[in-house]
């Protein structure tokens, strides 16, 4: 399993080409809470999430040979910028499988921007994987798993370090979960830099499965997939549900309504552009679910890739033509 010291080095492994986030707070939000509390914004990352950390982090490890061949994933987005562009870095190809619902933004990103080829999907995790392992054994990629990857979980665990560093000791942390690797990079950090803290995931409420996973005591799945936060759309593995159920409090789910509300809010009082996924970690904090004043808050804000052409044509329209 990964270690707090595995993460450290993670740190060392990565610095100078990622990006060291700000962290930002909001005396409106403290006031609304009755809490401190500190946003490390990953929305500000290089791919616009946390995502680049772990995939540089394991591009950077990749043997001669595994370079050669080229590297693959498939991801809905974050994970798909964030592997093009450290495969671009690095000089080696990238291929990525993603569903075709992905947002246009990222499909584009991914493609013309970072330069990875992409290949598009049904949209079910289960053609995610079937084409993703039908391209493995034709060309012999290697897999960068966006969460199933001790090297990507370390990664993720390096934004929560460096907002412990900054800040110093916290009483509670949130993270957002999808497949888990950034709560359980997260919860690795902070148990390694104190172990009182307090770690909560926070996900959407029609796609529970990370919370119904830790009542139960093993890994469940959903059977619908359609929250607006499509980065937290898949589900946990044996590694990341291993980490969280050892190291984390609890998870919060939040209603659909309850992820608009706080993108909203981030966009209004902090101006800051954050996608709905991003937005699930305050979310959970303004649920009033568990207890926070009085204390030291950590949110990690994991992203801010947005499709803006709807909002742009709304206001193109109102464009008076001369």
């Amino acid at each position: 399993m990964v270690t707090y010291n595995d993460i450290l080095a993670a740190q060392q492994r990565i610095a100078g080409v990622i990006d060291k986030t700000p962290v930002m707070t909001s005396r409106t939000l403290n006031a609304r809470v009755g809490a401190e509390i500190f946003f490390k914004c990953e929305n500000f990352q290089r791919i616009g999430a946390f995502k680049f950390r772990g995939a540089f982090n394991t591009v950077s490890q990749l043997s001669p040979e595994e370079r050669a061949r080229g590297v693959i994933t498939h991801s809905s987005g974050n994970h798909a910028q964030a592997l093009a562009l450290a495969a671009r870095t690095a000089g080696i190809k990238a291929v990525i499988v993603m569903p075709k619902w992905s947002p246009l933004v990222k499909v584009n990103a991914t493609r013309d921007t970072y330069g990875a080829e992409v290949v598009l999907c049904e949209n079910t995790i289960e053609a995610r994987h079937q084409t993703t392992a039908q391209l493995i054994d034709r060309h012999g990629y290697t897999l960068v798993h966006p969460y199933d990857n001790d090297n990507i979980i370390c990664g993720a665990g390096t934004a929560a370090v460096e907002l412990l560093q900054e800040v110093g000791d916290l009483d509670f942390l949130f993270a957002p979960v999808g497949g888990g690797g950034l709560l359980s990079g997260t919860a690795l950090a902070a148990r390694g830099f104190s172990p009182h803290i307090k770690v909560y995931g926070s996900e959407p409420r029609l796609v529970d499965d990370a919370s119904r996973s830790l009542e139960a005591g093993q890994i469940m799945t959903n059977q619908q997939i359609d929250s607006i936060a499509d980065g937290l759309l898949t589900n946990l593995c044996e590694r990341t549900f291993a980490i969280i159920r050892l190291n984390v409090e609890d998870i919060v789910t939040v209603a659909e309504e309850q992820i608009l509300g706080a993108m909203r809010w981030l966009w209004e009082r902090m101006k800051m552009v954050v996608e709905p996924s991003g937005a699930v970690s305050l979310a959970a904090v303004l649920s009033g679910q568990v207890p926070l004043a009085g204390h030291r808050i950590g949110i990690i804000i994991s992203g801010g890739n947005i499709d803006l052409d709807g909002f742009f044509t709304l206001l193109q329209g109102k464009i008076k033509k001369s």
